[in-house]
């Protein structure tokens, strides 16, 4: 038994880590930007093909996942995501669906992957950017927080 407790410690402290670090997402914008004025905060709208669009996938593993980005947005931002993966296996609801197709219809009717808008309380777009090579967490995480001087 006592061979067994290292290792399940560690298991458990990784199981916890990697649940502590990952953003509270939303999936439904009025109950985003219902929290979002609750928290006195933005509203970060990631739309994403997480399961068949690259740079959506990078930004999501090498940005918004890191630990430090977590922290940072935690503390800003409301996050809502409008997903819209093509592999049977990652299927969403069909209410979901109507939701982000009506997320898409208002603020990305290019469909254009992988879009992240900044909104303020009431909805309305203050910054945009998408995938950015050139940009690293700081990157971001600077970029995102200058879009926080318009509106509001």
């Amino acid at each position: 038994m006592n061979k067994l407790a290292p290792f399940i410690v560690v298991i458990f402290s990784m199981f916890s880590f990697s649940i502590a670090s990952a953003q509270d997402w939303q999936y439904d914008l009025d109950g985003a930007l219902a929290l979002a004025k609750e928290k006195d905060q933005k509203v970060v709208l990631f739309f994403t093909g997480s399961d068949w669009c690259p740079p959506c996938i990078k930004l999501e593993k090498n940005v918004l996942s890191s630990n430090e980005f977590s922290e940072f947005a935690d503390q800003k931002y409301v996050w809502l995501k409008a997903d819209f993966p093509r592999r049977k296996k990652n299927k969403i609801s069909k209410e979901q669906k109507k939701k982000n197709k009506a997320l898409a219809d208002r603020y990305n009717k290019r469909m254009v992957f992988p879009v992240i808008l900044i909104l303020n309380k009431e909805g309305l777009v203050l910054g945009a950017t998408g995938y950015r090579r050139d940009l690293d967490v700081k990157g971001y995480i600077s970029l995102l927080t200058s879009f926080d001087s318009f509106g509001d």
